[in-house]
C-alpha cells in the first residue's frame, strides 16, 4: 500500500517482528483511507 515491495522485508537479518516495528504506524493513513473508500463503495452498491 505505498511501498515497493521489498521495502521492509528485503533487508537481510530483519525478524518479522522487526519488519513491524519499522513500519510502525506509517502505513496507517493509507489503510484509513483504504477502509473510508471501501465502505463507501459499498453503501453506494446497497443504495
Amino acid at each position: 500500500m505505498g511501498l515497493p515491495d521489498g521495502h521492509v522485508t528485503a533487508v537481510p537479518g530483519l525478524t518479522r517482528n522487526q519488519q513491524l516495528k519499522a513500519l510502525g504506524n506509517g502505513v496507517v493513513p493509507r489503510q484509513g483511507a483504504y477502509a473510508v473508500a471501501e465502505l463507501l463503495d459499498r453503501i453506494e452498491a446497497a443504495a
